[in-house]
């Protein structure tokens, strides 16, 4: 029996052989120089990250969003893992986890509260905030810490053009814009 592929359209996770892609060619020569630059200065950002997150975790034996989420919890004592969550822009799930290991060092410790007890809130403890006191700076990470200091319209440049570069590409993990850049080696 012959099955009738016309109206299938290929997910994501296919590759389309080259006379598919014509359709689709691309505006600019991969060749051309401001498209090598454009590689190159990513591979500059994802090495950066990589490197100061490898520094913060040699500094302070945290890795970088460790940090960050304790000195978010720092700022504001009391908040819950849905708002760490929010305040890094990671998935509660992977906030919970990074707690984890936070407070499994002795830096942060989590309280029940309220009536039923349900609600758990976070605060930093003494150990935690000696750490803080000599822990490095950006405390948010090298990527945000950057991009806070673009003027205005290099920032908006930018999120316009990442944004139509997500939309361009095939294969996409739009569950990544939730998830921790991975810590380098060095």
């Amino acid at each position: 029996m012959k099955t009738d592929h016309t109206n299938v359209e290929p997910d994501s996770e296919t590759c389309l052989p080259v006379n598919a892609a014509i359709k689709d060619a691309p505006a600019n020569d991969p060749n051309d120089p401001r498209v090598m630059a454009a590689v190159r200065h990513f591979r500059i950002v994802v090495r950066s990250i990589q490197a100061h997150s490898a520094w913060v975790e040699r500094q302070c034996g945290l890795s970088a969003a460790q940090l960050w989420a304790l000195w978010e919890v720092a700022r504001a004592p009391g908040m819950n893992v849905s708002e760490i969550a929010r305040r890094l822009s990671i998935k509660p799930a992977t906030a919970s986890n990074l707690l984890d290991k936070v407070e499994n060092k002795g830096l942060l410790e989590r309280a029940r509260s309220g009536p039923d007890q349900r609600v758990v809130k976070l605060f930093v403890t003494d150990a935690g905030n000696e750490l803080l006191r000599t822990a490095p700076l950006p405390a948010q990470g090298a990527l945000l810490d950057g991009l806070t200091r673009m003027a205005e319209d290099e920032l908006e440049g930018l999120r316009g053009g990442l944004e139509a570069l997500v939309e361009i590409l095939r294969i996409k993990d739009e569950g990544s814009a939730l998830s921790p850049m991975p810590p380098g080696k060095s």
